[in-house]
């Protein structure tokens, strides 16, 4: 719930926080989004690693649940890295058609299923270093397919993820890799796949770019940011999108 005090107030407050001070609302933060979001879990649909790359490779700029609508047809079709690599362009692009961008997509998915074929003996490498070497995967991607086909921790730095790390005062980085590396000095590496998440849940269903629903969070008392949105709690809530987004 949000507290009484005003966005003013906090601020003040904010402004004298020590690194100990900081270190610690980050991790009581997380335990609240951990409360909040009990299920928090990758959004989108996959049963093995190669599933997992492609689906994330073919989200950018559209939603998970887009993908997962068109995913099924996709793997149905090439189940296998060689089988990908082997298919005809256009029948891909006709699958990936409704995501955008479809035909840079179907490069990306093609080539990165070569290179899994020819370099890596068909199997997605479990390491960021092998990964990013694929093409159309960088540290995003590669840290989501460890966190959640390998159960390798990873800060998966997305567009919700960094909103509501400078919003939480835990980076004023713009740069993904300088706030995987700031929120990494905050969090115990064994909870950054699960802290990822939680902060993605979040920023899709109250921390709003636009609007966030400041009066229904549940962090509002430990966020710097309070009174960017609706500090009203019955306005709030209807600004709230439950979700799911898969």
């Amino acid at each position: 719930m949000a507290t009484q005090a005003t966005p003013r107030q906090r601020a003040r407050r904010f402004r004298s926080e020590t690194r100990l001070g900081l270190v610690r609302r980050a991790r009581k933060i997380d335990r609240m989004l951990g409360q909040t979001y009990p299920d928090a879990h990758c959004e989108l649909n996959f049963s093995n690693p190669f599933q997992l790359l492609v689906a994330t490779v073919l989200s950018a700029q559209t939603t998970d649940a887009r993908v997962n609508q068109n995913t099924p047809k996709l793997f149905a079709a090439y189940p296998t890295p060689e089988d990908l690599a082997a298919a005809d362009p256009e029948e891909v692009e006709a699958i990936l058609k409704p995501l955008g961008f479809f035909r840079a997509k179907t490069r990306s998915v093609m080539g990165l299923s070569a290179a899994l074929r020819d370099e890596f003996g068909g199997e997605v490498p479990g390491r960021l270093e092998d990964l990013v070497k694929l093409p159309g995967v960088g540290r995003k991607t590669a840290n989501v397919v460890l966190g959640n086909a390998f159960d390798v921790p990873g800060i998966t730095v997305d567009t919700h993820f960094g909103r509501l790390a400078r919003r939480f005062g835990w980076t004023t980085e713009t740069d993904p890799v300088k706030v995987e590396q700031e929120i990494g000095e905050l969090i115990p590496r064994k909870d950054w796949t699960m802290l990822c998440h939680r902060v993605i849940w979040h920023g899709r269903r109250i921390c709003h770019a636009r609007r966030p629903a400041c009066g229904a969070c549940p962090v509002a008392d430990l966020c710097p940011a309070y009174g960017e949105g609706p500090v009203d709690e019955e306005t709030a809530r209807k600004l709230v999108k439950p979700g799911p987004f898969s």
